[in-house]
């Protein structure tokens, strides 16, 4: 997974092929093939080819050793997105599997929003629900990110900080959600390289000034362990860890610390055979320098939610300076790097974890993914939740019997209620925290023991719940509540309040609220039915005005052309549209009845004389002349404003005017220059040309000239049309 190197699909496939069957690499081989015809003739901002993209994905999916129809996603991860390609396609080439992986990291591009936030919070949120029916979708998304964040420099720097910025909201902590930290630390160090240059590569001096002394220093510490180890026939692989440039950021930051106050820059990392060797590789440890107080951390015994394991400790060693030590098996050493990934790794064709039951039970917050999908109609909505609940600091607080309940920073004891259970959440009373009795507000701390106090006679949660507690899931199993308990009193109250918003925006309910508009809305928001619409505005899962905003969408489009035409009708009777007669004169058009009218001619169809024409009422600019058969005016809101016009007699050989040819032909050497020339013969100006020719020797040529009239138009294109290879000739529309 190395930075420099530009992997090619043989290396890749190489790769894959050492711990793959045949039949797998042939497979992905298929679908690198399949990537490479669909890419053909795209390129990235860089200039290289765009297939060195997905062979640069795929590549990282192979180092973390992932199955076959992940590596298939990654070289194919962008066809629906960039190509022709159909999700559709992908099942019936490769399998249901791999394009359902695909289409999870593809984005929501065809579809039009309000902004380009909420097209990006929908387009995340589409690949966390992907994410939650099968987690490889979040693999290949980070791979993706990685190799974009590699390649970043390509990019204008306003676009750089906003990739960046995205990555340390998002991706990053994703990646530390999944344990994968082979991918977490890259990302966060090549952010803060953009975000912040001038932090970053004072970090990588001040690194880079001591490290011989630090790296003799660890040596010395290691042999000295080794010693000890040797005497009690434990066997183990020692390695100094480096310190990554954005942890010591972060630290610098918030802890508000100078470069020299941070101790962990030193650690030692010492990978055993077994969890009994573990421990007794720490008690030597203790033995040998005297550890730091409140610096032990046994995360064997209290996994990570992210399935991390190993002993953290502090020491006080040679030479008086602090070093961490970390103590961890192999198994757990492979999941501290690769994290959930491990667990989906193939060794000789087959997957390492074959009950999957054991992560997924440890990784249970992704199904909640799906909960509050269902429950959250707003994409801006749901990815602010899953910002709190996910990637927010945790606090971590203890059961009566001892359970370890991972919460975000911040929750109080009916975050903890609802995260046990539904019903424990719902006849909640009080809390008794570490033995005493707290409010239902007290924020949560690091190693509280909390026990919730029930009672059957309670009368449920209250609004003010709404309001206190930090997750969304307590939020949504408080909201279900009022849903299902207050049912037909949230209707009542939603209706009302839908009502009255409509008032509000200057609307009569009676003609706003018809059955097919309120069906309308109701599909839109995603609910079944128009109670299910009313219960959840009175349960306030969404807003009146948010409903009535679209219940009045086309009655506003209607009143706005109403009063357009109103206006433009009010202007033709006034003076206030009659223009200088060089206006009408420069047109050689009349307006039935009217005179010293500003008339234009269209550019859309550009009319010439002897063209059937037909005026349209604009909106403070006059009448514009349009020909007949042009589709700007042949629409059903057109007619109301089409008015009786003519061509007048007089000049028409003394004015001249725009129109677009076409000539397709065969494309042979000197057919522009015979174009040109016939058009010279007839003594006309050209305005304007242009060319091009496809595979198959088609050329197109686009010809702008003035003419006085249709007649002088028929005489042009006749004359074109005898020269020798041209196909066709006609008059182009704008439109």
């Amino acid at each position: 997974m190395s930075k420099d190197n530009i992997l090619s699909a043989e290396d890749v496939i190489k790769q894959a092929a050492q711990y793959l069957s045949e039949k797998d690499t042939d497979f992905i081989s298929r679908a690198y093939k399949f990537a490479e015809e669909a890419h053909q003739g795209q390129f990235r901002k860089s200039g290289e080819p765009y297939i060195i993209h997905p062979i640069q994905v795929a590549g990282i999916l192979v180092h973390l050793e992932l199955d076959p129809e992940t590596i298939a996603g990654g070289f194919l991860h962008d066809v629906v997105e960039d190509t022709d390609v159909t999700v559709k396609q992908l099942e019936e080439e490769f399998n249901s599997e791999v394009a359902l992986l695909v289409d999870g990291v593809s984005k929501l591009g065809k579809i039009k929003y309000k902004s380009k936030e909420a097209q990006q919070a929908e387009n995340h949120r589409k690949m966390f629900v992907a994410m939650a029916k099968d987690i490889r979708v979040i693999l290949i998304k980070l791979a993706d990110r990685l190799h974009n964040m590699r390649t970043l420099k390509h990019l204008p720097p306003e676009k750089q900080r906003r990739i960046s910025n995205e990555t340390l909201e998002i991706f990053s902590p994703l990646a530390h959600r999944l344990g994968i930290s082979t991918i977490k630390w890259e990302l966060e160090d090549t952010a803060l390289r953009y975000l912040n240059p001038q932090q970053y590569y004072r970090i990588v001096h001040l690194m880079k000034q001591k490290r011989e002394e630090r790296e003799h220093y660890i040596e010395e510490v290691m042999q000295e362990v080794q010693n000890q180890l040797e005497d009690v026939n434990i066997k183990a692989e020692f390695s100094g860890r480096p310190k990554h440039l954005y942890s010591i950021y972060r630290k610098m930051v918030l802890q508000n610390k100078q470069f020299n106050e941070i101790y962990d820059l030193l650690a030692v990392r010492i990978i055993v055979k077994s969890i009994k060797d573990c421990y007794a590789v720490l008690g030597i440890i203790h033995t040998c320098w005297k550890p730091m107080p409140g610096r032990f951390k046994d995360y064997i015994a209290m996994p990570k939610p992210n399935l991390y394991q190993s002993l953290h400790t502090t020491v006080i060693g040679p030479k008086g300076a602090p070093l961490e030590v970390q103590i961890r098996t192999t198994d757990m050493h492979e999941i501290a790097e690769f994290g959930i990934a491990a667990h989906w790794a193939y060794k000789e064709g087959k997957r390492i974890d074959q009950q999957k039951t054991n992560s997924d039970e440890k990784l249970t917050w992704f199904r909640e993914i799906l909960e509050w999908q269902q429950e959250t109609h707003d994409a801006e909505e749901f990815m602010e939740s899953l910002k709190v609940d996910l990637f927010s600091d945790m606090v971590y607080v203890f059961t009566p019997k001892g359970d370890v309940i991972e919460l975000p920073a911040g929750s109080v004891p009916l975050d903890f209620a609802y995260k046990i259970h539904t019903e424990i959440g719902n006849q909640t009373i009080g809390a008794r925290i570490n033995g005493k009795m707290e409010s239902l507000d007290y924020n949560l701390k690091n190693g509280d023991i909390i026990e919730v106090m029930t009672s059957k006679h309670s009368y449920g949660p209250s609004q003010d719940w709404l309001k206190i507690t930090q997750t969304s899931q307590a939020k949504n199993k408080i909201k279900q509540f009022f849903k299902k308990q207050r049912r037909d009193e949230n209707v009542a109250k939603g209706k009302e309040l839908v009502e009255k918003e409509i008032k509000i925006s200057g609307y009569d309910p009676k003609e706003v609220l018809t059955s097919s508009n309120i069906k309308l809305v109701a599909e839109k928001f995603n609910f079944s039915n128009e109670e299910d619409m009313y219960a959840a505005v009175g349960y306030q899962g969404i807003t009146a005005a948010q409903i009535v905003t679209r219940l009045t969408e086309k009655l506003r489009k209607l009143n706005k052309q109403d009063q357009d035409l109103e206006q433009t009708l009010e202007g033709v009777k006034s003076t206030n549209l009659k223009a200088p007669s060089s206006h009408r004169k420069d047109s050689g058009v009349r307006v039935e009845g009217i005179d010293n009218l500003l008339v234009r001619l269209s550019k859309c169809c550009n009319p010439v004389p002897g063209d059937e024409i037909v005026g349209y009422i604009t909106k403070g600019r006059g009448v514009s002349v349009h020909r007949e058969d042009c589709s700007n005016i042949n629409t059903e809101e057109a007619q109301d404003r089409i008015l009786h016009v003519e061509w007048e007699n007089s000049d028409t050989q003394t004015k001249q005017y725009h129109v677009d040819l076409e000539i397709s032909g065969f494309d042979r050497r000197g057919l522009l220059n015979d174009v040109l020339q016939a058009v010279n013969e007839t003594k006309t100006n050209i305005i304007a040309v242009n060319g091009k020719s496809d595979r198959n020797k088609m050329a197109l040529i686009h010809l702008t000239i003035l003419i006085h009239n249709t007649s002088n138009l028929r005489k042009i294109v006749d004359r074109l049309k005898q020269i020798k290879d041209v196909y066709t000739v006609k008059r182009m529309l704008n439109s």
